[in-house]
């Protein structure tokens, strides 16, 4: 995916989870977060980060999005709308023939994807992943009881003659595997371990991130 009219700021601070404020050419200008985890070891004071104008929009209450942000060298995509987009693309290019619908309600839950290739039913959890650690990529950052009603109901999808892929979208390059985040919520790393013996397939791949591009690139390796 593409973003248009593309900025580059040097972050301030965030004084809630959906407003940042940056440097822009000399400026402190007021930006929408379009990420509302906590992303406190990305947003530190002095870094550069990526910004949309979206100044043409007039009945926007903030002129720009914060999309992206560098850590040291590495570029790394935190707009938590991108990844179903990315998925969607990704997906296209394993089932080129296959049907693709957003936003399917399954039991209680909206599941992101359902690829329909053929005979076979898909149901795709797709799930943003921003925090690396040593060159590990974790989720969530924060506890997320939200997660764990999805992998449940993919867990029963299974069980209902679907195939079922949690797919964690790591919005970066150069990190050696995925493991859910124990540390966080070790609810979720459990309930992740179950339901992948209970058929869930669990996909991760990696992203290739420019400045104003997010694709994704190779799979990553999984440690439940």
């Amino acid at each position: 995916m593409k973003y248009n009219k593309i900025l580059k700021a040097k972050f301030i601070s965030r004084p809630n989870r959906f407003i940042a404020h940056c440097e822009l050419d000399g400026e402190e200008v007021v930006c929408h977060v379009k990420n509302t985890g906590r992303c406190k070891e990305l947003l530190t004071a002095g870094t550069t980060v990526i910004l949309t104008d979206e100044r043409e929009n007039k009945t926007r209450k903030t002129p720009f999005d914060l999309i992206s942000v560098y850590k040291g060298e590495r570029l790394i995509n935190m707009d938590s709308q991108a990844p179903n987009k990315v998925a969607e693309e990704l997906m296209k290019r394993i089932y080129p023939k296959a049907k693709i619908r957003r936003e399917v309600t399954y039991g209680k839950s909206r599941i992101d994807l359902l690829v329909e290739n053929g005979e076979e039913k898909i149901l795709v959890e797709v799930k943003g992943v921003t925090l690396e650690v040593d060159g590990v990529a974790k989720f969530p950052d924060a506890p997320t009881e939200r997660g764990i009603k999805h992998l449940r109901e993919l867990e029963r999808a299974v069980s209902e003659g679907y195939k079922a892929i949690v797919l964690f979208i790591i919005q970066m390059k150069g990190v050696a595997y995925f493991t859910p985040n124990r540390e966080t919520h070790p609810q979720f790393a459990d309930a992740i371990v179950e339901v992948h013996k209970n058929g869930v397939d669990v996909w991760a791949y990696d992203c290739k991130v420019q400045e104003g591009i997010v694709e994704a690139d190779m799979p990553v390796e999984v440690r439940l």
